[in-house]
Formats: C-alpha cells, structure tokens, sequence
C-alpha cells in the first residue's frame, strides 16, 4: 500500500508533537523528583520539591493533555480528516 506525501506530513507532524510532549512528562516526572532535594526554594510559600510532587506535576500533565487534543483537532482539520460534529 502506497503511503501519499499529504499522509507521512501528517504523521511526522504527530510523532514530533508526541516526541516533543513525551520528553516533558519525562522531565517532569523523573528529572525533577530525581532532584527534589537539590529545588530548595519557595514556591507559592512551599518547598518547590514538594509542590511538584503534591500538584505541580498534575497541572503539567493536564496543560500536556489539553494542548495534545487541541494540536490535533487543527491538525486534523488542516488535513481534512477531523471527525464530524
């Protein structure tokens, strides 16, 4: 089956975005929390290590959903294969 151009943009539009949201979960989940204790500073008067653990993190995770899904919807619309309202 023969893959058109219009089809492979799409896709490497996709893979980037992924790639891209992906390395910042990573970040977020792994790289800060290995470093929590050397983050000594205030944050909206916490610790910035615990803050992370106890919301900072479940606010980067739902800013990545939302900007995910909104990427998409225009990037379907832009290729012509958003779903019907």
């Amino acid at each position: 089956m023969q893959v058109s151009a219009k089809h492979q943009a799409y896709w490497s539009k996709n893979l980037r975005l992924t790639a891209i949201l992906l390395a910042i979960w990573f970040v977020v989940t792994y790289v800060v929390s290995y470093f929590a204790r050397d983050l000594n500073f205030n944050f909206f008067g916490w610790p910035f290590s615990f803050y992370m653990g106890a919301q900072g993190s479940l606010v980067v995770y739902v800013v990545i959903i939302w900007f995910y899904a909104r990427y998409m919807n225009n990037l379907d619309q832009e290729y012509g294969v958003a779903e019907e309202e």
